[in-house]
């Protein structure tokens, strides 16, 4: 009996150290080992996680609209202006008559010698345009009177047309006037324009 006893006494003792020392002792996490996959068939046998969600894609843009492009008929062409047709050509001026001045001495009426030629050519002409009619001008230099001047002019001019008539030219295809000192040819006042002044003039009538 008293084996037994100090027996069951020891084994207390230890359980009671035990439970001491444990009591002291931090308590270790468990660790769990998560269990190798099981090889073979059985693999296959296990489901596959879902997928994961997938965002849905964006809508596409809306296209724009299309432009249809309407065909324009093109313009018509302008109508050419109108060209005015080319403006007659004027005639040709007539030919100048070559009728020629006839010149006088000083406070003379008389035709002078080296003025007959002159008035050949001025009678061939009219005998050849039968025609013409010419009006015979009797010019004076500035001295003298108005009045005087004029009775001379008058008497220049009748002399020419005298010469005219006898070279063969109808009288009534001569006239005459005076116009004096009053329609100078050369202006001055000296012989060099004087000169030019005393003359008849020819001044054509028709043809």
């Amino acid at each position: 009996m008293r084996v037994r006893s100090q027996v069951q006494l020891g084994f207390a003792a230890m359980v009671l150290i035990s439970a001491l020392v444990l009591a002291g002792c931090p308590k270790r996490p468990e660790v769990i080992q998560a269990a190798p996959a099981p090889a073979g068939p059985a693999a296959a046998a296990v489901p596959a996680p879902p997928p994961a969600a997938v965002a849905p894609a964006p809508a596409p843009a809306p296209e724009p609209p299309k432009v249809v492009e309407i065909p324009v008929a093109p313009a018509p062409a302008p109508a050419p202006a109108p060209v005015a047709p080319p403006a007659p050509a004027p005639p040709p001026a007539p030919a100048p008559a070559p009728l020629k001045d006839v010149f006088f001495d000083y406070d003379k009426a008389s035709i002078r010698d080296d003025q007959k030629a002159a008035l050949n050519d001025n009678a061939g002409w009219l005998k050849g345009n039968t025609g013409a009619k010419v009006l015979l001008e009797g010019h004076c230099d500035e001295r003298g009177t108005a009045e005087y001047n004029l009775a001379l002019g008058e008497r220049r001019a009748k002399a020419v047309k005298d010469y005219l008539v006898a070279a063969g030219v109808a009288a009534d295809r001569v006239s005459t006037i005076s116009y004096g000192k009053e329609r100078p040819f050369v202006l001055g006042h000296d012989e060099s324009a004087w000169k030019w002044n005393r003359r008849g003039h020819f001044v054509l009538q028709g043809r």
